[in-house]
């Protein structure tokens, strides 16, 4: 992850916008401003690590705005701590060493984003694991938080996932609605490969076997199996295979860590989630603070 690309930047500075973070009214009020402290992240559950690397950078931007001298900052984590490890509940993510002003004001914009990122890292590898021992790949949606993708997507792949479409102009996707509109599966398939960049693979949603078959004989190039049951799609998996081609497969809807692995078993080659970016839960971390003495 590139914690200083322009998008990663202007979401971190947004976020320290939103909570006013160099107007704390509060710590303005009540603490030395001269005072240095040791900020410890700690897990206080199992779970996924993800986002890390933002501690160091939301300072970094938080210093930019800062019209006060709060001297350098230090953050010290073991070398076991990175993205994508497990953690243990009670167990050190890093310790920030910096001034009490500025740890107070990032604590909660940090803890947010790391809590966030480490739920979707987290539930992506229950998924994962659910198909261990498969070939299958876990992939997530474009069913992201607004303006989070960039990280959603990064927390997936420290879960073990894969990410598929990275947005609208990152691969052909042709689903129900461009085929209803755009006056039929035949029409709007055969317009697709015609009309597509080198390089760029069509693939077709369908949702019922006629419309596999009418995919398979228009020459889609891979295949969205949508909210079928693990059954249906055995079958259309044969269908496929039957008729040799070895193009990509896919099953996505309706699909839980309840009966992923049965999905796994029907042969398909991949597995969309919407669910692991947008239903993830925040995973419990927190910080301790304390005076450092000299």
């Amino acid at each position: 992850m590139d914690w200083k690309s322009k998008r990663v930047t202007a979401l971190l500075e947004q976020a320290l916008r939103e909570d006013k973070a160099t107007k704390d009214a509060t710590t303005a009020i009540t603490i030395d401003p001269t005072l240095r402290v040791s900020g410890t992240m700690i897990a206080k559950q199992e779970c996924v690590l993800s986002g890390v690397g933002c501690i160091p950078r939301f300072l970094e931007i938080f210093a930019q705005y800062d019209t006060h001298q709060s001297g350098r900052f230090e953050v010290i984590s073991h070398p076991e701590i990175f993205d994508g490890v497990r953690l243990r509940p009670g167990q050190a993510i890093a310790v920030i060493r910096h001034n009490a002003r500025v740890i107070l004001a990032c604590e909660r914009v940090i803890l947010n984003l790391l809590q966030h990122m480490s739920g979707v890292a987290t539930l992506t590898r229950r998924f994962v694991d659910e198909v261990k021992g498969t070939k299958v790949k876990v992939l997530d949606t474009r069913k992201t938080m607004p303006g989070m993708r960039v990280l959603d997507k990064y927390a997936v792949r420290c879960g073990g996932g894969e990410n598929h479409r990275l947005d609208l102009s990152d691969g052909i996707l042709i689903k129900n609605n461009h085929i209803s509109l755009g006056g039929g599966l035949k029409k709007v398939l055969a317009a697709a490969l015609e009309r597509r960049e080198p390089g760029r693979t069509v693939e077709v949603e369908v949702r019922t076997f006629e419309e596999l078959n009418l995919a398979l004989d228009g020459s889609a190039e891979a295949i969205l199996l949508d909210n079928m049951t693990p059954a249906e799609i055995k079958k259309a998996v044969d269908i496929v295979r039957g008729r040799g081609l070895r193009i990509p497969l896919e099953a996505s809807g309706g699909i839980v860590l309840d009966n992923i692995r049965k999905y796994a078993l029907a042969g398909v080659d991949g597995i969309s989630v919407g669910a692991l970016t947008h239903s993830a839960a925040a995973v419990d971390l927190s910080m301790k603070i304390t005076a450092e003495i000299y």
